[in-house]
C-alpha cells in the first residue's frame, strides 16, 4: 500500500519519520508531506503565505501522481483540513482515509471554526508578531516552524462530488487530553455506521508518542494482498 501522510499545525513530514520507517520495513511507500511554508529552511515568501487551498492543491498533486497503488491517504490534527479536501476531490484514488486526532470538516468548516477555545487563543498569540505566521507553541520539536495564518482560517471548500462509500473513513483519537476539540468528534463518529474509530490514548502527538502502534493500526489498514 501507498502512504500519504500529512502533519498538523507547524510540523514537517519528518513528524511521520518513526512510523514511516516502520511501514516502509513490511514493504510499504511512505510519502510523508512537509506543507508549503514549512520547509525546514523557512517559506520562500514570508510576505505571502499560503492557505488551504495551496495545501491541498499540493497533498492532491502527490496522491495523483501514481494511479496504480492503494492508497491510504492520513492526516494528523490541521491535516484532517487538508486530506478531507483531497478526498473530495481524488476520492476515486483512496483506499483509505485516515483522521489521526485530526479535524473532520464539512464544507464551509475551517481549522479555526472547530478547533477549541485554548486553540484560538494559542493561534491569536502566536501571529501578534506579524499578522501572518502563527509562532511555534512551547514543547513541540526544534524543527517545527511558524504555521500560515491564512490555512488556519481559510473555509474549506467540499463538493460532495466523491463517493464515501468508495473508499474506508478511519478515525484516530488520542484521548481526552487537555484543551482537545477532537473528544466530541470521536464520539460522533463512533455512533456513524460510516466510520471506524480507533483508540491510542496517548496524546494529540500519536506519531511522536507511540509510533509502534500508530504503525500496526496503519498496517491493518492495508489490503490483506499488499
Amino acid at each position: 500500500m501507498r502512504f500519504v501522510m500529512v502533519p498538523g499545525g507547524w510540523q514537517g513530514g519528518w513528524a511521520f519519520d518513526a512510523v514511516a520507517a516502520e511501514l516502509r520495513r513490511d514493504g510499504h511507500h511512505v510519502e510523508a508531506v512537509t506543507l508549503s511554508g514549512l520547509e525546514p529552511d523557512g517559506p520562500l515568501d514570508t510576505d505571502r503565505p499560503p492557505n488551504l487551498d495551496t495545501h491541498i492543491d499540493q497533498a492532491a498533486e502527490i496522491v495523483d501522481r501514481d494511479d496504480r497503488t492503494p492508497v491510504a491517504l492520513c492526516g494528523h490534527s490541521y491535516g484532517g483540513m487538508v486530506i478531507a479536501g483531497v478526498a473530495d476531490r481524488l476520492g476515486d484514488r483512496l483506499d483509505q482515509l485516515v483522521f489521526i486526532d485530526a479535524y473532520v470538516p464539512d464544507d464551509g468548516d475551517s481549522c479555526w471554526s472547530l478547533t477549541s477555545d485554548s486553540f484560538r487563543e494559542l493561534f491569536m498569540a502566536g501571529v501578534r508578531g506579524d499578522g501572518r505566521w502563527v509562532a511555534v507553541p512551547e514543547g513541540l520539536d526544534p524543527r517545527a516552524r511558524p504555521h500560515p495564518l491564512p490555512s488556519f482560517v481559510q473555509a474549506v471548500r467540499l463538493e460532495g462530488t466523491s463517493d464515501k462509500s468508495a473508499f474506508g473513513r478511519t478515525f484516530i483519537s488520542g484521548g481526552a487530553w487537555p484543551g482537545s476539540p477532537f473528544v466530541d468528534l470521536a464520539g460522533r463518529l463512533r455512533d456513524d455506521p460510516g466510520w471506524r474509530v480507533l483508540d491510542i490514548p496517548v496524546g494529540h502527538n500519536i506519531a511522536r508518542r507511540d509510533p509502534h502502534r500508530l504503525a500496526a493500526v496503519l498496517r491493518g489498514l492495508a489490503p490483506a494482498s499488499v
